[in-house]
């Protein structure tokens, strides 16, 4: 099942850089299973967003999401397969850090356009994170010649950017603009 564009075990481009194939295989793999832990803890982070979150259409998109990252664990599951591994996730301590930030922002934010907006906050930290493993991912395995898992990582990485282009429709939109006004009216209760 695993596809190398080159027979001669190293490609040109891997060459190019001077890195043996089977070292740029091995971070390629870690990587992966970095990101599997990541998108598997998400599954479990978005639904404690959800249920902090008071705009619908905030609400509307979260939900959206989750559904897209349980797809998304099912198709790094299938990049393992292209590879012939089994999938395996160890744990990424910066995603880690992210749903505890994200966690502790939800805690300490004000109900309402002001949570929300940290929600956006801390959401649009996890996808630029994502954003950034998905597009190096892509690349080791352009390099690597591995064409399936290319196209899997990539249809990832574009939904990943299509996520984080919504909420910052969403925080431009209305959610930042209700928090500054929520702030405005504290100060002036102050």
């Amino acid at each position: 099942m695993k596809t190398k564009s080159k027979t001669s075990g190293k490609s040109s481009e891997s060459m190019q850089y001077g890195m043996d194939e089977s070292t740029l295989m091995k971070l390629f793999e870690n990587e992966l299973k970095d990101i599997y832990w990541a998108e598997k803890a998400l599954t479990k982070a978005i639904p404690k967003m959800i249920k902090k979150a008071t705009s619908d259409e905030l609400i509307e998109a979260l939900e959206s999401h989750l559904e897209e990252t349980e797809n998304q664990v099912k198709r790094v599951e299938r990049v393992f397969e292209s590879i012939d591994k089994k999938p395996i996730a160890k744990k990424c301590e910066a995603m880690n850090g992210l749903i505890k930030e994200a966690e502790e922002i939800m805690k300490e934010s004000q109900e309402g356009a002001m949570r929300d907006a940290g929600i956006i906050t801390a959401s649009q930290k996890v996808e630029h994170y994502e954003i950034a493993s998905y597009g190096t991912l892509r690349t080791f395995a352009q390099t690597l010649g591995l064409d399936e898992a290319v196209t899997l990582l990539d249809e990832i990485l574009e939904e990943e950017k299509s996520a984080d282009e919504k909420l910052t429709q969403i925080a431009q939109s209305t959610i930042n603009i209700m928090a500054a006004m929520e702030t405005e009216e504290a100060e002036e209760e102050e």
